[in-house]
């Protein structure tokens, strides 16, 4: 079976695709796959293979070599960011009747807007800060947001990841420069108020036809808050199992799972909460997690005793599944 494993974007985050899509390629079972390193980049569409880079032709998804054209069985995608987490790739396979893994385009899209996805889960009963959104060339001052969420605040892009283009403000006069961070990478941005609280990381996927919680990671940040540095960098504890007692553990097992029932998702995602007073509230949900060895759904599967080949192994077979139901 010729698998695509897809890589890269069009955002800042394509270097850490690139490593995610390296943790894949070395952990696919080659006795049942043939990958193919495939990157999506603003600079073109090709696949590498022995040093060469190929054209992908976007009219079909394949590429030629040697004189022959070679199409995929399937499409393993760990594009984090636009196009690949943000609904824009996963419409196009389905176009071309493609299995993909992960979720649909639609959960893809809804995922990605941080706004809209506190909007669905509202209905649902499930802590989350408060919260104001703010489209570019919106006048508000920073006394009015101090009014609504008070003092210290975050504000984020309302479709960005890894921490890019986020800021706390602990003090009025950091605002302005807050904002422009987080503009830099939207028009449009949320800002929320801080939970002071334990942050964790919570892996949720559909394994063998079952939503399964694979563990929960405690973050502890050397900086100010979990931004990019301490994600990328080293500047964080990331502990596995977290340090929570029981309760708290089956209180963020089921909050986790019902958010990733309630939003109709399927594959890899890994969902942020901060736990204040017991109560774990919902911060956002990422669709492509990072798999690059530093990255925490690796850590929580290596805990779990799972390996990664064998949750592959079941990503692809839910895509599959998915190009079944399509027919139907």
């Amino acid at each position: 079976m010729n698998v695509a494993v897809v890589m890269g974007g069009y955002s800042d985050e394509s270097v850490i695709s690139i490593q995610s899509g390296q943790l894949i390629l070395n952990n696919l079972d080659r006795k049942q796959y043939t990958p193919f390193e495939v990157h999506i980049l603003p600079e073109g569409w090709y696949v590498l293979t022995d040093g060469h880079k190929f054209p992908v032709n976007k009219g079909d998804f394949s590429f030629e070599k040697d004189g022959e054209k070679v199409t995929f069985d399937v499409a393993v995608n760990t594009i984090h960011g636009t196009p690949g987490e943000d609904g824009h790739m996963q419409s196009y396979w389905e176009l071309l009747e493609l299995p993909y893994t992960g979720c649909g385009f639609y959960q893809s899209a809804l995922t990605f807007n941080k706004r809209d996805t506190l909007s669905v889960l509202s209905k649902f009963n499930i802590p989350k800060a408060k919260s104001i959104y703010l489209s570019k060339g919106d006048r508000v001052t920073a006394q009015e947001i101090v009014d609504n969420l008070g003092l210290p605040f975050m504000v984020k892009p309302n479709q960005s990841g890894s921490s890019l283009g986020v800021s706390k403000v602990n003090d009025i006069n950091e605002f302005e420069k807050a904002l422009e961070f987080a503009f830099a990478e939207d028009s449009d941005i949320l800002i929320e108020e801080f939970i002071k609280g334990t942050e964790v990381s919570v892996g949720v996927l559909n394994l063998n036809d079952k939503t399964t919680v694979l563990g929960i990671t405690e973050i502890v940040s050397h900086n100010d808050f979990f931004d990019y540095e301490a994600k990328y960098h080293g500047k964080s504890d990331e502990i596995t199992p977290a340090r929570i007692d029981a309760e708290t553990e089956g209180k963020v097992k089921e909050v986790a799972a019902k958010a990733y029932d309630a939003l109709s998702m399927s594959g890899f995602s890994r969902t942020d909460f901060i736990i204040r007073n017991g109560e774990p509230h919902f911060i956002e949900m990422n669709t492509n997690p990072g798999l690059s060895p530093q990255s925490i759904f690796p850590q929580q599967a290596q805990h779990a005793g799972i390996p990664m080949s064998e949750l592959l192994d079941n990503e692809i077979k839910l895509a599959l599944n998915r190009k079944v139901l399509w027919k139907k």
